[in-house]
């Protein structure tokens, strides 16, 4: 479901970014392939300097359809970037990539604390972290990051995952200690 990222997938994902139903709601918005090959190398180097982990998404055969990143990482927590590609929406990948994700930020790199900023007019997101049972609206519950990420104006709702909240909802986790 989520593997280590990997310059040969670029292409295919670099298509998939590009769609105007997804570029607009991307952290990294490439002009071209290669500054996209650019970001990309750029992370990985992240991920080694223990600033970001980043993970490529991939469907049920193998196929890349999206990234997963938690990103400015300081004291065992970070701020989430996800995307998937259009042909791929509403068909379960989002959450799955999520559990997959979180299980592995609280459990191997031990992150206590995941911030998601979602623009206020992203519906589509929006509804796709509400469902998520580990997930809180962290507006009012966590002033001092909503202001900083809204330091201008008002265009981001905060929302937040907790580790323990994640343990405690996670299915992925229960039926792991189960078998």
């Amino acid at each position: 479901m989520i593997k280590k990222r990997d310059l040969h997938e670029c292409h295919s994902l670099y298509h998939l970014l590009v769609d105007p139903s997804v570029f607009p709601y991307v952290r990294y918005k490439p002009q071209s392939y290669e500054e996209y090959l650019f970001a990309t190398k750029q992370l990985i180097v992240e991920e080694e300097q223990g600033t970001c982990i980043s993970r490529t998404i991939l469907n049920e055969t193998g196929q890349p359809i999206g990234s997963i990143d938690l990103y400015d990482i300081v004291n065992h927590t970070g701020f989430l970037a996800t995307w998937i590609g259009i042909p791929y929406f509403g068909k379960g990948y989002n959450q799955l990539a999520k559990d997959a994700f979180f299980t592995e930020l609280f459990l191997e790199h031990g992150i206590e604390t995941v911030f998601i900023k979602i623009r206020k007019q992203n519906i589509r997101s929006k509804k796709a972290v509400e469902k998520l049972p580990y997930v809180t609206l962290a507006n009012e519950l966590n002033p001092y990051m909503y202001t900083r990420i809204n330091q201008t104006e008002q265009i981001y709702d905060l929302y937040q995952v907790e580790r323990s909240v994640f343990l405690d909802n996670s299915h992925v986790i229960q039926q792991e200690i189960a078998t």
